[in-house]
């Protein structure tokens, strides 16, 4: 599994993270939702907002997107949180499961296939957000 800090922007994630390039250097990955299977699903105001960005740069790896959910509203400390990646579902799927015990259960997406692989988001009794992605089940 890999542990990287990952931001939620309200809208300016992509000038965030040529920012943070430009400071860190490094390879730098935008996808905005309009080009991913993801945009049929939402609505059309939110296409031009990043669905996923990616700054690499030695040990620094930060991920990043723009806010999306209609029904959540960013504050300070539901913006950055922690991304759980991993290759096996089934390693994906424990730790989750784990994370979730306790968890405040308005904040909870729990861990499914999509179109780009598996997620899942918690925010665990301690208040920290996880976001989780990886292999779909099997």
């Amino acid at each position: 599994m890999n542990l990287m800090p990952f931001l939620l922007f309200e809208g300016d994630c992509a000038d965030a993270m040529r920012f943070y390039q430009s400071c860190l250097d490094g390879d730098l990955e935008i996808v905005l939702l309009r080009d991913t299977p993801m945009k049929d699903q939402a609505p059309e105001h939110l296409h031009d907002k990043v669905a996923y960005s990616r700054l690499t740069s030695g040990l620094v790896d930060i991920s990043a997107t723009d806010w999306q959910h209609q029904t959540r509203t960013p504050r300070q400390g539901n913006t950055i949180g922690l991304y759980l990646t991993s290759d096996s579902f089934g390693e994906l799927e424990a730790a989750f499961g784990k994370l979730a015990v306790g968890a405040d259960p308005d904040l909870l997406d729990e861990l499914r296939d999509m179109p780009f692989g598996a997620y899942g988001h918690l925010c665990d009794r301690f208040g920290v957000n996880w976001f989780f992605r990886g292999e779909p089940a099997p």
